[in-house]
């Protein structure tokens, strides 16, 4: 058995660092940068401006100590003072209009690459999402793009403006005095040592936190989700030891970054005013012998503290890079995913759409073949054909393959052998949105998005008020509607969790309806209605399956009576077919499903033992009659 407090190791790539610097990727990221190259220029241009301002400040201290004070210049201090204060307003204005200008940049980055995103997932194949978690996806959207927006407001700008600060404090210590400077720059390799040292550390805090972060996140989803199976069974303490555990163990690795910023700053400083300490020193004899000012002295001083702030704010924008650059890798790993076949727009959608309605679709399979993995055949060289004003049923056990032939026709996979063709073409050189323009789909498992009635029944469709209360009122959702407070304007819940079972169902049969589809497709479509409102949706269907094509999965038999056809599945081979009193003349796999849910007179036990035969004699019966047809070939 698994460990029941074991919690699943999260994906690779959510733990991978990723390198410090891949051109690749920066050339990828900066096409979304360059629709806003003014922003990045105003934004280097007043990094410029903060940063002369911040060399103004120790100048204009040497200026005044060998100037104005030896002479007793009053008004040259006065004079200085009120240039001093112009440039504090100076910088302060540089460096609100620089945040404003990086923050814009960021934002709008973020905005093009979150819609890039989204569009690009909903054009990707049904199979990428049924391998990859749904959470994974969303962190792609959110935090990953949010990762690239401190890149940019708080890395590439800001760094560019630290090494040009660096390079300039650089320039003027080596200009005033380069022996004064040379006993400033004598620690560097020691910030060096110590910042090298800080990364590699704060790399795997880091690394763990986002780790510890995810689990933290998916045992909250899922818990919230199956919440009411925790209330049903009393797991509420159980449940909330093991958050506590996984809440402690995220809280553990942050404070492991925190210790490792607690030696950091402080190892910075000390180096710092090792720095100073040096340059104090060196500079005692030389004032002495007047070889050089108080004035130069002090404005050293104030320069080498500025000199190392930079240094230790371009590590933590290593580590911003290092985290955006990782976070890239996934975003343009998702981009790169290869989008479903066929779902480029078509120019004339609206005439091949009204030329398939008027004549009417006819849908043929043809030796399909298909397998989700390798050759784990789900369905085998099924065949068959439903035409206009027939209902095709597909009866089963679960696991018979009923409901991938609906995926097969929706082209939310391809088959790897044989054909599927609507009114002669094959699908696969049918434009998707041509095609799925034709079908109404109403799934067994509802799905109602979060707003009113009315857009949940529309869906961005053409469709009138008056053509959705017809349709509404053929199905009985009408009286659903006039229940709910509001009407047509009433807000669902999300996924319609305001609403009953029966009532969504009710609800998506009417979108169905009101997209007027030339081919129905239900999976299952009363299973959660009662046998009342049931009754009144076999009404409406039958009146408006007239003239139209139909591919009905049932479970319950007794809603498919007076189907055209039955096909009869069974391990995704085709064992029956024919009508209901056809297929109950043969005794066979057909006839046993029907009584054991009509509740024949024999017990549910021998029934079962009859289902089971029937299945084993199934299975021969098909290995008999397909000897050639075992693999595809």
């Amino acid at each position: 058995m698994v460990d029941s407090g074991r919690m699943a190791a999260p994906h690779s790539d959510d733990d991978a660092v990723g390198k410090a610097y891949d051109a690749r990727l920066v050339r990828r990221l900066f096409a979304y940068v360059r629709p806003y190259r003014a922003l990045v220029v105003g934004a280097l241009l007043l990094i410029v401006v903060e940063s002369v301002m911040q060399l103004a400040g120790p100048l204009l201290t040497r200026w005044v100590i060998d100037r104005a004070f030896p002479a007793g210049d009053r008004a040259l201090v006065v004079n200085v003072a009120l240039l001093f204060v112009g440039l504090l307003v100076l910088q302060f204005l540089a460096a609100y209009f620089e945040t404003l200008l990086t923050s814009l940049l960021g934002q709008r980055v973020m905005r093009d690459l979150r819609g890039a995103l989204f569009r690009h997932l909903q054009r990707l194949p049904i199979s990428y999402f049924d391998r990859t978690p749904v959470g994974r996806l969303v962190t792609r959207v959110t935090s990953d793009v949010e990762s690239l927006n401190e890149l940019f407001t708080s890395g590439v700008v800001a760094g560019l403006g630290d090494l040009f600060t660096l390079i300039a404090i650089s320039v003027v210590m080596l200009v005033i005095d380069w022996r004064l400077a040379l006993a400033a720059f004598a620690v560097i390799p020691f910030v060096f040592l110590a910042s090298r040292l800080f990364q590699s550390r704060v790399r795997g805090a880091y690394r763990d936190i986002r780790t510890r972060l995810a689990r933290v996140n998916a045992f909250l989803q899922e818990r919230l989700a199956g919440i009411r199976v925790v209330q049903l069974f009393g797991r509420e303490d159980a449940e909330r030891a093991r958050f506590d555990g996984l809440n402690a163990s995220h809280l553990d690795a942050h404070l492991k970054s925190i210790t490792v910023y607690a030696l950091y700053f402080p190892v910075i400083e000390f180096l710092t005013t090792l720095a100073l300490a040096s340059l104090l020193l060196s500079s005692g004899f030389r004032v002495g012998s007047g070889a050089l000012t108080v004035g130069t002295v002090a404005a050293f001083l104030q320069l080498v503290r500025r000199f190392f702030q930079p240094l230790q704010d371009l590590s933590e924008k290593f580590n911003i890079l290092q985290a955006a650059m990782a976070a890239a890798e996934r975003i343009f790993g998702l981009l790169d995913t290869p989008a479903a076949p066929g779902l480029t727009p078509t120019p004339d959608r609206d005439a091949r759409v009204a030329a398939l309605r008027s004549a009417g679709v006819t849908v043929a399979f043809d030796g399909v073949w298909f397998a989700y993995q390798d050759d784990a055949w789900i369905l085998r060289d099924v065949s068959f054909t439903v035409r206009p004003g027939e209902t095709l049923a597909l009866v089963g056990h679960t696991g018979a393959g009923k409901t991938t032939i609906v995926n097969l026709l929706l082209r939310f996979y391809e088959p790897q052998r044989g054909h599927i063709r609507v009114n002669g073409t094959d699908v696969r050189e049918l434009p998707v949105d041509v095609l799925r323009a034709v079908i109404g789909y109403v799934q067994q498992d509802i799905f109602l998005f979060a707003g009113d009635v009315a857009s949940n029944l529309r869906l961005g469709a053409g469709i009138d008020d008056a053509e959705l209360a017809r349709a509404a009122e053929r199905v009985g959702a009408d009286r659903v509607i006039a229940r709910l407070p509001g009407g047509w304007q009433h807000e669902l819940a999300e996924r319609g969790a305001s609403v009953s079972v029966g009532e969504r169902q009710l609800l998506a049969f009417a979108r169905a309806i009101a997209a007027d589809p030339a081919l129905l497709v239900l999976d299952e479509a009363t299973s959660a209605v009662d046998s009342e409102i049931e009754a009144d949706i076999q009404r409406a269907v039958a009146e408006l399956m007239r003239g139209r094509t139909t591919i009905a999965i049932a479970h319950r038999l007794s809603t498919i009576l007076e189907a055209s056809e039955i096909l009869v599945l069974h391990h995704g081979e085709t064992v029956e077919r024919g009508t209901h009193r056809e297929l109950l003349s043969r005794r066979g796999l057909y006839d046993r499903l029907y009584r054991l849910q009509a509740g024949d007179s024999v017990s549910d036990r021998s029934a079962l033992k009859d289902l089971e035969s029937a299945s084993d004699e199934t299975d021969a019966v098909s290995a008999t009659r397909l000897p050639t047809s075992a693999t595809p070939g």
